[in-house]
């Protein structure tokens, strides 16, 4: 059975995952020390992490990570923070999920790392970042891509000659 929650109790949670996306710092910072759970998730698994780094928002997310949210759980769609950042091409907030804590070749279960995205949508930079801390190139998820497979596959033009491949086997 499903617990029932009354209109101010969903109003408040919408409110923060709202904060969340939009970088309300202040408002989160007080629900954190007023006992917000920092690894709070919504109804797709979205943990209030998950929605600061998709959005970009660097300070909220050195905050949460500060108050203890994990940096690499994973939604409902299998995706971390950090992949997030490579998705929207955060660099700024990819920096500060590795600085706290964020594994750089962590993956849900289709094997995809944060790397293999930054490659994917060429984002140079993140490349260039992940590589620097240790993100492996030749990773490859369960059906046999690398990132810079990934990155021919989807057109980049930039990526694959940073991950120093010049074909996939």
């Amino acid at each position: 059975m499903e617990p029932q929650f009354d209109e101010d109790t969903l109003a408040l949670a919408a409110r923060v995952f709202q904060a969340a996306r939009e970088g309300d710092i202040a408002f989160l910072e007080e629900a954190l020390a007023r006992g917000l759970p920092p690894n709070l998730s919504n109804d797709k698994g979205d943990t209030l992490l998950m929605l600061a780094s998709y959005h970009g928002h660097t300070e909220l997310a050195a905050l949460l990570l500060r108050q203890g949210a994990d940096p690499d759980r994973v939604n409902d769609r299998g995706q971390t923070p950090l992949a997030g950042c490579a998705f929207k091409g955060h660099a700024a907030t990819a920096r500060a999920l590795l600085d706290g804590g964020a594994a750089v070749d962590a993956a849900g279960p289709d094997g995809r790392t944060a790397l293999m995205m930054a490659a994917m949508f060429n984002r140079v930079d993140l490349v260039r970042l992940f590589l620097e801390r240790g993100a492996d190139p030749a990773r490859r998820t369960p059906e046999g891509l690398t990132a810079a497979g990934a990155a021919r596959a989807m057109g980049a033009a930039d990526t694959p000659a940073l991950l120093g491949e010049d074909r996939e086997p």
